[in-house]
C-alpha cells in the first residue's frame, strides 16, 4: 500500500543556508504551537554548543500536518566534520530538500549531500533560500545548481526537479519570482506532490532500521528509526540484528513507543511501515542494527559511512594541576565516556593503544573532535589531547594522503595573501571566478595543509574572507608542511604570574596569560615570533631596595594577553606539546616539562637526524 497521509524528507544544505530558519518558520505555519506561544529562534538548536555557536551538530526530527498529511522533517548539520549525521539519517526518508544560498550558490557540503542523496535515488526539491538579499543571484546559483547535477550524473528525474524561492526569516516561499510569496504554502504543495509516498508492506512481519540513537536517565537508550516493513506495538517481543554482523543478540521487548509529533515525542501504542518512530527497552541497541519479529530476522541495510581523515590521543591529565579541577579524571572515567560516544557518533572511531592511559579518537576534522572535547569538559571530565594528525593509507607501496577541497570568498585586494599561502601548503588552484564584488577561488589542498590556517587566513583578509572545506580524495603525499614557524613562551619554574614578570616577558612576544594565574614548569603561557621556544620567568618579583617606594610598579603596563579558544589552541599546538583540558582551563604544555630533559630529548632527536 502507498502512505498517501505521510511524507518523510531532510533538509540538507551547506553551513549557514538557513535550513534551521527554515524548519521554524515551517513549524510555526503549521500550527505546532499555540498562537500565544513564545518560541525561540532556531528552536530545532536545543544544544548549549549549538546555540552559542549558531550552528547545528545533531541531526534531529520534527514533523508538522499539512492538508491531513503527516510530513516528518529531518534537520541536518551543515558542516562538513558533522557530515556523518547527514549520511546516517538518509535511510529514514524518501526525499530531501536542497537549500542553497541565493548568493553563495553550491559550496562543498552542498556538493557532498547532494550526492548522497543521488546515490540513494532520492527525490529533490531545490530550495533557493535568502531571495530577499540584496546580493542574491538568482539566476547564476539557479544554472549553477544544474551544472552541479550534471556533473554529479544525475538522473533525468532528478535533473527536472521543481526549484523553489524561498525566505526562510520572513516565511515565504513562491515558485514564480514575479509573483511574491505570502506563506510556506507553495513549498508544502511541492513536497505533497513531488516526494513520493512510501510504499509500505504493513501485511508483513516487522522490521524497523535504527538510525539515531538518543539517552535517557529514566528510560536508558531510545532507539530512532523508520519501520521498514509490518506493524511495531508497545510490549512486542523482537530480536536486534546487523546487516555488517549477523550474529543475533538476545531477544528484547520494546518497552515504550513514541511518535513525533511537533517537537515533543507522543506515546503510541503501534505504528506501521513508514513511521519514524523512537522506543525504548532495548539497552544494547546501536545506529544500523534492525529490530525484527523473533519469526523473520532479516537485518536491514545501512548506509556506509564516509571513513574519519583526522586523528587526536586522548590521555589521562598528568600535569602538576592534574586533578584540582575536573570531577571525572581517571582512566576508567575517560575510556567509558569515549566509548559512549560511539553509540551515537558513527563517524567516529576510538581504538586503544599501548599505553592503559590513552586512547586514539579518529574523526572527520579539528571541529568534529573539538566539539566532543567541549563537550566532555562541560560534563566535569579533565584530561589533556595531542596534535591534530592526518590519517594517512598505503595503496601499492605508496604513501597517500587526505586532500580537501578549499573554497575561499575574498575581497579582490586580499587574493594574492592566499595563494601565498596556499603555495606554501601544497594548494593546487582548481577554479576562480567573479562572484558579484568579491572573487572565489577552489583549491585542492592537503588536510594537514589547513591545520591551523584559519587565524592566518583570518588575519589576511582582515576578516572579510569566508572559507569552507570538506574531504577530496586520498592522493600520493604531497611532501613536507611546515606547520608552525613561531616558538613558544615557556613558563621557567612554579608558582603564579605576576606584572613584573610579564613585564618583561612581554617583549619575548604576544603572551596568554594575566598577572594571577597560576602557572608550572613546562606550561606555554605565549607565542615567540622566532622558530624557537623560549624559557621565560613570569613568577620573577623585583627586589627589593632601601629606595623603593610604594609606587615603583605603577608604571609597568601589560599588553593585554591574547584569550586562546579551544579551537585556536589546537591549531597553535605542535608535535611536542599537549593541551590540557579541564572544566575551567585550558593551558598548552610541553610534553617534557623538566627544561633540562627537554633540552637533551631536543639535542637526541637532532643527533639522529
Amino acid at each position: 500500500m502507498l502512505r498517501e497521509d505521510l511524507r518523510n524528507v531532510a533538509i540538507i544544505a551547506h553551513v549557514d543556508h538557513g535550513k534551521t530558519t527554515l524548519v521554524d518558520a515551517m513549524l510555526k505555519q503549521s500550527h505546532t504551537f499555540r498562537d500565544n506561544q513564545a518560541v525561540e529562534e532556531r528552536v530545532m538548536d536545543s544544544n548549549d554548543l549549538e546555540r552559542e555557536r549558531g550552528i547545528t551538530i545533531l541531526a534531529k526530527n520534527t514533523s508538522v500536518h499539512y492538508n491531513g498529511v503527516k510530513i516528518n522533517i529531518v534537520d541536518t548539520p551543515g558542516h562538513a566534520d558533522f557530515s556523518g549525521e547527514v549520511e546516517r539519517v538518509m535511510m529514514m526518508v524518501n526525499g530531501v530538500l536542497v537549500l542553497v544560498d541565493a548568493a553563495e550558490g553550491p559550496m562543498p557540503q552542498t556538493r557532498f549531500v547532494v550526492q548522497k542523496a543521488l546515490e540513494m535515488g532520492h527525490r529533490l526539491i531545490i530550495v533557493v533560500n535568502k531571495i530577499d538579499r540584496p546580493d542574491a543571484r538568482l539566476n547564476e546559483v539557479q544554472d549553477e545548481i544544474l551544472e552541479l547535477l550534471l556533473e554529479l550524473d544525475a538522473s533525468d528525474d532528478q535533473l527536472s526537479s521543481p526549484v523553489v524561492w524561498c525566505s526562510g526569516r520572513d516565511g515565504t516561499a513562491t515558485l514564480d519570482l514575479n509573483t511574491p510569496g505570502k506563506d510556506l504554502s507553495p513549498l508544502f504543495d511541492t513536497i505533497l506532490k513531488h516526494i513520493p509516498p512510501m510504499e509500505a508492506d504493513t501485511s508483513g512481519s516487522a522490521q524497523l532500521l535504527c538510525s539515531s540513537i538518543d539517552y535517557n536517565d529514566y528510560v536508558g537508550r531510545i532507539g530512532i528509526g523508520r519501520i521498514e516493513r509490518g506493524v511495531v506495538k508497545q510490549g512486542q517481543s523482537v530480536v536486534v540484528c546487523n546487516y555488517n554482523n549477523i550474529q543475533l543478540r538476545a531477544p528484547g521487548k520494546i518497552a515504550n513507543l513514541y511518535q513525533i509529533e511537533g517537537l515533543t515525542r507522543t506515546p503510541c501504542e503501534e505504528a506501521k511501515a513508514g513511521d519514524i518512530v523512537c522506543f525504548s527497552g532495548l539497552e544494547k541497541i546501536n545506529i544500523g542494527d534492525t529490530v525484527c519479529s523473533p519469526d523473520c530476522v532479516e537485518p536491514h541495510k545501512f548506509v556506509k559511512i564516509t571513513e574519519p581523515t583526522v586523528e587526536m590521543t586522548f590521555s589521562v591529565n598528568d600535569s602538576p594541576f592534574a586533578g584540582k579541577d575536573g570531577k571525572w579524571v581517571t582512566t576508567r572515567h575517560l575510556r567509558d565516556r569515549l566509548f559512549r560516544e560511539l553509540l551515537k557518533d558513527v563517524s567516529l572511531r576510538v581504538e586503544e593503544t599501548g599505553s592503559a592511559d590513552s586512547y586514539r579518537v579518529c574523526g572527520r576534522g579539528e571541529m568534529h573532535l573539538s566539539i566532543l572535547i567541549e563537550n566532555m569538559r562541560r560534563e566535569g571530565y579533565e584530561f589533556q589531547v595531542s596534535t591534530p594528525k592526518v590519517l594517512y593509507k598505503e595503496i601499492d607501496g605508496v604513501k597517500y594522503e587526505p586532500m580537501e577541497r578549499l573554497i575561499v570568498d575574498v575581497p579582490d585586494e586580499a587574493t594574492g595573501a592566499v595563494f601565498q599561502s596556499m603555495g606554501n601548503r601544497k594548494g593546487e588552484l582548481l577554479h576562480m571566478s567573479a562572484v558579484g564584488t568579491r572573487t572565489r577561488l577552489e583549491f585542492v589542498i592537503p588536510a594537514r595543509g589547513l591545520f591551523g590556517y584559519k587565524s592566518e587566513f583570518l588575519t589576511s583578509t582582515k576578516g572579510e574572507g569566508v572559507m569552507n572545506s570538506i574531504f577530496f580524495e586520498y592522493q600520493p603525499f604531497k611532501g613536507e608542511i611546515s606547520r608552525r614557524n613561531t616558538g613558544s613562551l615557556i613558563a621557567f619554574e612554579t608558582g603564579e604570574a605576576v606584572t613584573y614578570g610579564l613585564f618583561n616577558a612581554q617583549g619575548r612576544g604576544t603572551l596568554f596569560i594575566g598577572a594571577g594565574t597560576p602557572v608550572y614548569e613546562g606550561m606555554v603561557i605565549g607565542e615567540s615570533p622566532k622558530s624557537d621556544d623560549i624559557n621565560v620567568n613570569v613568577c620573577k618579583t623585583k627586589h627589593l631596595t632601601n629606595t623603593r617606594s610604594s609606587a615603583s610598579d605603577e608604571a609597568l603596563r601589560l599588553i593585554t594577553p591574547k584569550k586562546m579558544s579551544l579551537e585556536e589552541c589546537l591549531e597553535f599546538i605542535g608535535d611536542d606539546e599537549l593541551l590540557e583540558v579541564t572544566p575551567h582551563n585550558i593551558r598548552i604544555r610541553k610534553r617534557i616539562l623538566d627544561s633540562e630533559l627537554r633540552a637533551k630529548a631536543r639535542a637526541k632527536e637532532k643527533k639522529q637526524l
